[in-house]
């Protein structure tokens, strides 16, 4: 962990966040999601402007 990263931790999940990605990341909610075809992660960002078409990138 370096000296302005961010640390979060709920329900034994820790996530630390790169100091330089704090500000992108502001206002993100994850949640894990698990159906019969996949386990994932799921990010809701409420500041993305669009993102591509898989889903994987996204601009603010």
């Amino acid at each position: 962990k370096a000296k302005f990263d961010e640390k979060v931790e709920q329900d034994g999940v820790h996530i630390h966040i790169d100091a330089k990605a704090q500000l992108t990341l502001l206002g993100t909610e994850m949640d894990y999601v698990e159906s019969t075809l996949a386990s994932e992660f799921v990010f809701n960002n409420p500041n993305i402007k669009g993102t591509c078409g898989c889903g994987e990138s996204f601009s603010i």
